[in-house]
């Protein structure tokens, strides 16, 4: 009687990298769709439309944290695979990508862009003291700081999951020590 005897390819993943590469790509994702549902939230409260990029966002935001539990819960079974890191992260930083562009033009484009009034509106009209005109102003600075704070854990995010298919890809030829 014959015995089978399977064999399993074990992948070498760089501990302190790949934990470094969660931490962060946790709070990137986290970040954005806590931003976006705060910018949803003040839409609706001003009853104004909703720019398709806020809802995508957090669609975006929520598949990067269920893409991240995935990838934890197969390092706890030591089963990371290299093709389905590569594949996922190919996937969300297609997305990440897309948003990041569309952001970038409506926070950095042309005439009329978030930033311009920003500038314009709210850092060259600075209120003090106690007043609902310094309340306002506090909340108009607020909103602008977090424009630019969303479009920085965009640009983090999409760099990380480019980092991640190339180290995916490492792992794959075991480049890695």
């Amino acid at each position: 009687m014959a015995e089978t005897v399977i064999i399993r390819k074990r992948y070498h993943w760089p501990d302190i990298q790949l934990n470094i590469w969660v931490i962060v790509f946790l709070v990137a994702s986290a970040t954005i769709v806590g931003i976006y549902a705060y910018f949803m939230t003040v839409q609706a409260q001003l009853q104004v439309g909703v720019p398709w990029y806020f809802p995508f966002w957090i669609a975006t935001g929520s598949l990067s944290l269920v893409f991240l539990a995935i990838l934890i819960w197969l390092m706890t079974q030591r089963a990371l695979l290299p093709g389905i890191v590569v594949i996922g992260s190919f996937i969300l930083f297609v997305l990440w990508l897309t948003g990041l562009i569309k952001t970038s033009i409506v926070l950095w484009g042309p005439q009329g862009s978030v930033n311009d009034n920003c500038m314009r509106y709210v850092s060259g009209m600075p209120y003090t003291g106690q007043s609902i005109n310094t309340l306002a102003w506090l909340e108009q600075n607020g909103i602008c700081m977090d424009w630019k704070a969303a479009w920085s854990f965009e640009l983090v995010g999409t760099v990380f999951l480019l980092w991640m298919m190339i180290m995916a890809w490492q792992v794959q030829r075991d480049d890695f020590d």
